[in-house]
């Protein structure tokens, strides 16, 4: 069996589970991807509250308010707010973290994102997604469903 071969049946696999999953659970995946990329996407702007920008508009308000507060801690948690320390505003802690975030380095950028993506929907899953189950959901999701969308 080649490598190829053996990797398209594990996708399958996970394509598989990630059908058979509730309905909450697959938006859960969908909103840690949408914010991560708007994230990787940000722009400072002066007139935009940064976390409007980042949180999908079509988003339940009880999630978004879960987001608004979380965000600012997980970017604080991933050390990326450490040159921040004299900030208070989340807003302004999300903003210098982006900016860091954005500084780093190609493949350890996309290790944050990816981290930042899998802790985002284990909140708005409201802990029914594990650590294990959210790295390759939310990468399949990524590379099958939100990339091929785009």
């Amino acid at each position: 069996m080649s490598l190829k071969s053996f990797l398209t049946k594990i996708w399958a696999s996970i394509k598989a589970l990630f059908d058979g999953m509730p309905a909450e659970l697959k938006t859960a995946i969908h909103i840690g991807v949408v914010v991560t990329e708007n994230i990787k996407q940000f722009v400072d702007s002066p007139a935009a509250d940064v976390l409007t920008v980042l949180i999908p508009g079509d988003v339940d308000d009880n999630v978004k308010q879960l987001l608004r507060t979380n965000l600012p801690v997980i970017l604080t948690e991933l050390k990326l707010a450490d040159s921040c320390a004299e900030l208070t505003d989340p807003s302004q802690i999300a903003i210098c973290a982006i900016k860091v975030l954005q500084g780093l380095d190609g493949k350890v950028q996309g290790a944050f994102l990816h981290n930042i993506s899998i802790m985002l929907a284990q909140i708005v899953a409201d802990g029914k997604l594990s650590w294990s189950d959210g790295v390759y959901l939310l990468e399949w999701y990524y590379q099958h469903q939100y990339k091929s969308a785009a």
